[in-house]
């Protein structure tokens, strides 16, 4: 892992979260985009280095709106740059580590990822990010 690609946080209204953290980064963001495959809209922000994500429910099906109904807004997931996703899957998978998608998804912001089961992971939801060449 070659460090932290970003912070997701789970927001009921998208818009009043973006211009709650556009106030406290002293920027508006820099990319929005819709996930429909994970059912979320996103915001991103760049925070020095990292990205700070902040994610929607498009529907009441959505993951987001499942967490949402269940827990507070708030951090939702870290996610972590690798190299090579499927070799880091192949590798955790055998250290016991279950996966939430066996093979790489298309996320946000251009990366290929897949989320670690939070049971094996002291209760942190974990996402694997690969950019896309």
């Amino acid at each position: 892992m070659k460090k932290i690609e970003h912070i997701g946080i789970a927001v009921r209204d998208l818009q009043k979260a973006e211009k709650i953290f556009s106030t406290i980064f002293g920027k508006n963001a820099y990319k929005t985009e819709e996930v429909i495959s994970e059912s979320v809209k996103t915001t991103f922000f760049k925070v020095g280095e990292s990205k700070i994500e902040l994610v929607a429910a498009t529907n009441t099906q959505s993951p987001i709106a499942k967490y949402l109904d269940k827990n507070r807004e708030g951090m939702h997931h870290i996610a972590f740059a690798v190299d090579d996703i499927e070799k880091e899957m192949t590798r955790l998978k055998k250290e016991g580590i279950r996966l939430l998608n066996e093979t790489p998804k298309t996320g946000a912001d251009n990366q290929l990822i897949c989320f670690l089961h939070p049971k094996d992971t002291s209760g942190v939801l974990i996402e694997l990010c690969q950019g896309k060449a």
